[in-house]
C-alpha cells in the first residue's frame, strides 16, 4: 500500500502523497519515495530500515510518501542513514557547518 491508496469516486485509483510544503495531495502515480512523518526522514520504499519498522508495528500510521525524493527534501525531511547512505553522510556535513 503506497499513500492509502482511495478511489475517487470514477474508479481510478488515487494515492495521497505529501508535496514539497508538506500538504497532502492526491495523486494518480504512486510515490517513489517513503517517509516518516514525526522523524523527518526520507528513503526507498524498500528501506530494509522502514520495512522492519512497518512490521514491528505502529510505523505504518506515520509513513508519508513523495514523487520525488527533491519533493521529500523540500518538504523537510533528511535522508535515511540506512537506505541513502551517501545522501545521509552529505546532509550530515551539511548541518555541521
Amino acid at each position: 500500500m503506497n499513500g492509502g491508496g482511495s478511489g475517487s469516486g470514477s474508479g481510478e485509483k488515487t494515492y495521497r502523497l505529501l508535496g514539497a510544503g508538506g500538504k497532502p495531495y492526491q495523486s494518480a502515480s504512486k510515490g517513489q519515495w517513503g517517509g516518516h512523518r514525526l522523524t523527518k526522514i526520507y528513503g526507498r520504499l524498500d528501506c530494509p530500515s522502514a520495512l522492519r519498522a512497518i512490521a514491528g508495528g505502529g510505523y505504518a500510521r506515520h509513513r508519508v510518501f513523495f514523487a520525488d525524493e527533491e519533493t521529500a527534501i523540500a518538504a523537510g525531511y533528511r535522508p535515511c542513514g540506512t537506505c541513502c547512505k551517501d545522501r545521509y553522510r552529505e546532509w550530515k556535513a551539511a548541518q555541521r557547518g
